[in-house]
């Protein structure tokens, strides 16, 4: 009876079995839920990744880290991103960590919750009932009210908007720098050419100088040096050298029109 007992209240080794399967595959859906969670976060913001409040501290991102990146670790995980996911982790991690990086988001968090007050107090001009249970409350409405999952959901969506728009004033901003810097490389380029030009045509002028001198004496020596195969056009002679007008140059022993011109009146005669 015993036996009986024993195997009705108690478990088989198949059911055993079968009960460490189960809790295996609930623990790897988990697993690749979180892998999924984690790769569909908003990239510019580290708190997302870890799954954190904005008010966490320094010992939570900590924590945090460690509880996901065993969940999602590469040699646990059988998700086919598992590895990507937990780079993800660990990057978040290190920017939540440093000081510089931990402020600047948030300040934008800040920056969000202040807009959203601002637009919250508007509403409540127009609804005088909430306005005096929050006077009346001293403050502890508001409070509650920025706990509330609603508010949460439109500090994150906002945190997004200002995370998103600072990043595309940075990019912006390095675009410019990228380009001045290309301009500045371009016209330091364009001088050194010019430089470069320059200190070549000097060279080439100061190795031609012997040949520009030994020209020059030539020159004053004997007039223009002709260059071996070159013709010169003559010379035309003028009978009067006062004249401007070119006259047909006279040869030797030919007589001229003047004389022509008297022995024909002569012959008349």
């Amino acid at each position: 009876m015993g036996d009986d007992g024993g195997t009705t209240s108690g478990t088989t080794p198949e059911d055993d079995l079968l009960l460490k399967k189960f809790f295996a595959e609930v623990g790897e859906v988990e697993r690749e839920n979180e892998v999924a969670r984690i790769l569909s976060c908003f990239k510019l913001n580290a708190f997302e990744y870890l799954n954190l409040p904005f008010d966490s501290y320094v010992d939570d991102v900590k924590r945090q880290y460690r509880k996901l990146s065993l969940l999602v670790h590469p040699d646990k995980c059988k998700h086919p991103q598992a590895k990507e996911a937990f780079g993800a982790l660990a990057k978040a991690q290190q920017i939540l960590l440093d000081p510089k990086e931990r402020e600047y988001i948030l300040n934008q968090v800040t920056a969000a919750k202040e807009e959203l007050r601002a637009k919250r107090k508007k509403q409540l001009k127009k609804d005088n009932a909430t306005k005096i249970k929050s006077l009346v409350d001293e403050g502890k409405y508001e409070q509650e009210y920025e706990r509330s999952e609603e508010f949460q959901q439109q500090l994150k969506q906002r945190v997004r908007e200002l995370l998103t728009d600072q990043e595309w004033r940075r990019r912006k901003m390095q675009m410019r720098i990228s380009e001045e810097e290309g301009r500045l490389k371009k016209d330091e380029e364009e001088t050194k050419e010019l430089w470069k030009r320059k200190r070549e045509h000097e060279e080439q002028w100061e190795g031609t100088r012997e040949q520009r001198v030994s020209s020059w004496r030539d020159f004053m020596k004997g007039g223009k040096k002709v260059k071996k195969g070159e013709v010169r056009p003559p010379k035309l002679k003028t009978e009067d050298p006062n004249k401007s007008y070119v006259q047909r140059p006279v040869k030797r022993g030919e007589p001229s029109s003047r004389r022509i011109l008297c022995n024909e009146f002569s012959s008349f005669r």
